[in-house]
């Protein structure tokens, strides 16, 4: 399914659903979640993980009419995101919040971890009504410690409704 948004930028962008088992923009979401890792230092997952991760999920994605992925969020079935990335070119477009808003609008639990020292995420993820649950020590492989959030209680969709216009 495609749906269509203008961006900043003056480029059309559609989303799609990649079901889980599809690979579809596999290889394009590991090239986007490596150049972030690279230029901020986080999403540091091995490529094993990453792959098995992102074909057992289903992935929202954002793409140009070129087929450039820009953005992406893959989910597992119980509402729990994995994986969140935009390109740093499409930031402040809204696409992270309307990756959100289309995982609140299959589930009725929206939850994800982000690493403490991410300053940057933990602000996105509060400013759209997450909030922290606990503390996890030593989450990540390379003992960095994460925060579990939760999208606050109630109706997730009307919740999102008012940063995203749904």
């Amino acid at each position: 399914m495609r749906r269509q948004y203008r961006s900043t930028v003056s480029v059309t962008v559609e989303r799609e659903v990649i079901e889980p088992g599809e690979t579809t923009y596999l290889q394009d979401a590991w090239e986007l979640k490596e150049r972030i890792r690279r230029e901020e230092g986080v999403l540091k997952q091995r490529r094993g993980f990453f792959t098995d991760a992102y074909r057992r999920s289903t992935v929202q994605a954002y793409v140009t009419a070129e087929d450039q992925l820009i953005g992406f969020a893959a989910t597992r079935r119980d509402g729990y995101i994995l994986f969140l990335a935009v390109a740093p070119e499409f930031r402040g477009d809204g696409y992270a919040k309307r990756l959100v808003a289309a995982v609140a609008e299959e589930h009725s639990s929206v939850t994800c971890h982000a690493r403490t020292t991410n300053a940057d995420a933990l602000g996105f993820y509060e400013s759209v009504g997450f909030e922290r649950v606990r503390r996890v020590n030593g989450y990540y492989e390379d003992g960095g410690d994460a925060f579990y959030l939760r999208l606050g209680e109630g109706d997730l969709k009307s919740k999102l409704s008012r940063f995203v216009g749904l």
